[in-house]
């Protein structure tokens, strides 16, 4: 048995979560772990892996990995090539001691093609089969115990609705690590002649190796990335020396283990036969149909952008005003001075901006997360690839897309599913139109400078539509820009979507929880960290200055009071407001003005442009600490909104935030590339700083256009 553990290891028994994509997988992780799991990467790539741990009855805890989704050894997506790359090399660092393969009880007889290669690695494996539930509706039953004969594995059978069989997995798993009988020799594939002497002809360079670990070296070398250059010379000396053709022996090999599994299967899986078609087929005929189909699609995404509005109010006021008091408990226990100041006006301002708008942003993955639960998101896939085709994209794309709606980084990453380098490249390139989370306080904030809020809305919130309508905005570029690069980039691959749907079935909300938890933590956390380093560094460049300038700011202020008669209020006001001005943050923001200036931006909005660069969402934060910082009454609590609604401008007493400006800032932010990561995730994908270096140029240079024409014409 080739696992590296023993019951004397210093480390936990790692148990590797495999199986095809749509097998419920993730359903049995999140059951097995719940909240005791982390999101880490593997080495070298931004594949995200799933780490986990888990207690059995026993009081012995066990790691958990959870592996991308995978058809078979032979992948045709980059998260396919994490499982090959992990499994093929028994060095890796997270090489499984075991392996626990979940399949859909009701698609047996199609995942069992890579279960039937892990058992060749000679890794112990228990198979689960999941969905018992919806097994037991079509009346399908299976002999476990003749299975688990044919296979030399464990079989149990599992739900991750109910946690039926999750007691018995759990003595399985005890008796794996405990190495107790619970596997045996069993092999589905018989390596033909010329693959025995490849895998005979590694065994000195690769000792570790067992003789399918050496085969699958010689069909993948080219790209795996562990192997040295002397490695793989070595290994294409052999491919050539026994003329070993990879596409010929991986169809002989995955046709050979067909007609040894399907038998196997059919004798030990039982199904009440039936004519009728079942809820899945009945539910696709409406919401897959050519003409109804788009318009359910386009009413769900309608339904999400307008419960973001409606359901989120409440909640974002009680934020609102736990900050206020904190602030106002902060200043009335700290004495008046630097500290106090850098607390409320730098700290406090800073991350309530961010914090307001976790309602909205758990609203928005709570929705899109249960339609990809239910099974919808992979129909849409199915239902736009010939609309995606005709803008150069790919049925993926959409999905792709629509994950940009939450964050264009693991959008970026989930492109490693389409095959075509072409299709994948410019899903990559105009993902980041599409708005994302991060959008979503900007948007928030001016949309209501806009178009206000008004009580004859009926059934239609009007800021809903505005909201939808800048979410549609971003759609459209990012199908324009695909259009045109449809044309640039060539390539002669031919363009394929191969996609499983999986049946429809009741959503898991744990699932659902626990993703909404992860991105809900990940963008506090996340932005969190950001908005604190920047709202400190502001809340410093805003209080401080030169020396020489700040003096000049005190004089004139006092000029301009005795001229115009102010009172004590109005003098600090404005003696406030002129020290911003002069301030370290106030020259950065001069500096930029002229630039910005035919976008309708004043200095104040540029340096929370610049700020954005990092991450957009730290606009926001950025003006509630510049406003609290210009603010000199000590008692001001208001929110950010309210405080961008009085802003007014100090020549004409009009209001820096009127409909042309706020219209100005809000197309800038729907085009503009303001994501430091996204950049460094392109970059990484794309394996070249060309990509997002014209990226970024061509986004940023359509939104100032855009922001230019918009101002011109609304002002």
């Amino acid at each position: 048995m080739n696992n590296s553990y023993s019951q004397t290891s210093s480390r936990p028994f790692r148990l590797a979560l495999i199986g095809n994509p749509n097998s419920g997988k993730s359903s049995v992780f999140n059951r097995l772990t719940g909240l005791q799991q982390k999101v880490g990467n593997f080495p070298g790539v931004t594949v995200d892996k799933k780490l986990g741990s888990y207690q059995l009855p026993s009081g012995e805890k066990i790691s958990l990995i959870d592996f991308p989704g995978a058809y078979s050894f032979y992948p045709t997506a980059q998260d396919e090539k994490i499982v090959v790359q992990t499994l093929a090399n028994p060095l890796d660092e997270n090489y499984p001691d075991a392996i626990l393969y979940v399949a859909d009880f009701t698609r047996l007889e199609k995942h069992l093609l890579l279960f039937t290669q892990i058992r060749d690695l000679g890794l112990p494996a228990i198979l689960g089969l999941n969905m018992a539930d919806m097994a037991e509706e079509r009346g399908r039953q299976v002999d476990t115990a003749l299975l688990s004969q044919k296979i030399g594995a464990p079989v149990v059978v599992l739900s991750s609705h109910s946690g039926e069989g999750f007691q018995q997995l759990e003595h399985y798993i005890h008796q794996v690590i405990h190495e107790t009988s619970v596997n045996s020799s069993s092999s589905f594939y018989r390596p033909s002649n010329i693959e025995k002497q490849v895998a005979e002809a590694l065994e000195d360079s690769f000792p570790a190796n067992t003789t399918y670990q050496n085969i699958l070296l010689a069909h993948h070398y080219q790209w795996l990335p562990y192997l040295s250059k002397a490695q793989r010379q070595l290994i294409e000396a052999v491919v050539k020396q026994y003329d070993f053709k990879a596409l010929r022996h991986q169809v002989q090999e995955t046709m050979a283990r067909f007609d040894q599994f399907e038998p196997v299967a059919k004798a030990t899986i039982k199904e009440t036969a039936t004519d009728t078609p079942g809820f899945t087929e009945k539910v696709d005929r409406i919401l897959t149909h050519k003409v109804f189909g788009p318009l359910i699609f386009l009413l769900l995404m309608f339904f999400v952008f307008q419960a973001i509005y409606a359901w989120a109010g409440y909640p974002m006021d009680g934020i609102e005003w736990i900050f206020g008091q904190l602030n106002e408990v902060v200043k009335a226990a700290l004495p008046a001075g630097w500290v106090t100041d850098l607390l409320t006006d730098g700290i406090l301002a800073g991350l309530g901006g961010v914090v307001i708008f976790i309602p909205q942003i758990a609203i928005l993955f709570f929705l899109i997360n249960l339609l990809e639960e239910v099974g919808y998101m992979a129909r849409a896939a199915y239902m736009f690839d010939a609309l995606m085709h005709f803008f150069g994209l790919n049925g993926r794309s959409l999905v792709a897309l629509i994950s940009s709606g939450a964050c264009a980084i693991p959008a970026i990453m989930s492109t490693r599913t389409i095959a075509n380098w072409k299709e994948r490249l410019i899903t990559i390139l105009v993902a980041p139109f599409i708005s994302c989370s991060a959008r979503l306080p900007v948007y928030v904030v001016l949309i209501g400078f806009v178009v206000p809020a008004g009580n004859g809305d009926g059934l239609f919130n009007r800021q809903g539509l505005a909201f939808m309508g800048l979410y549609l905005l971003g759609i459209f570029a990012a199908l324009g820009t695909a259009l045109f690069f449809k044309y640039i980039l060539k390539t002669e691959e031919r363009s394929t979507l191969l996609l499983e749907l999986p049946e429809y079935r009741r959503p898991l909300f744990r699932n659902v929880g626990l993703n909404v938890w992860d991105k809900v933590r990940s963008f506090v956390l996340e932005a969190g960290k950001v908005i604190l380093v920047i709202s400190i560094v502001l809340w410093a460049l805003a209080s401080y200055g030169p020396a020489e300038k700040m003096a000049a700011a005190e004089v004139q202020t006092t000029a301009i009071a005795t001229a115009q008669n102010l009172d004590t209020q109005a003098k600090e006001d404005l003696e406030a407001s002129l020290k911003l001005e002069a301030s370290y943050a106030g020259q950065m923001g001069k500096y930029i003005e002229p630039v910005i200036k035919p976008l309708g931006f004043d200095w104040k909005m540029g340096v929370a442009i610049i700020c954005s660069f990092a991450a957009r969402e730290v606009f926001v934060g950025t003006m509630a600490t510049i406003y609290s910082v210009g603010s000199a009454d000590d008692d001001d609590q208001s929110g950010i909104i309210e405080r961008l609604t009085n802003e007014r401008n100090q020549v004409t007493g009009e209001r820096v935030y009127n409909t042309a400006t706020s219209a100005s800032l809000l197309i800038f932010y729907v085009f503009a590339m303001m994501c430091m990561s996204t950049l460094a995730v392109v970059k990484r994908e794309t394996k070249s700083w060309k990509w997002p270096i014209f990226q970024f140029f061509l986004m940023t240079g359509i939104a100032y256009l855009a922001s230019f024409a918009v101002y011109q014409w609304l002002a």
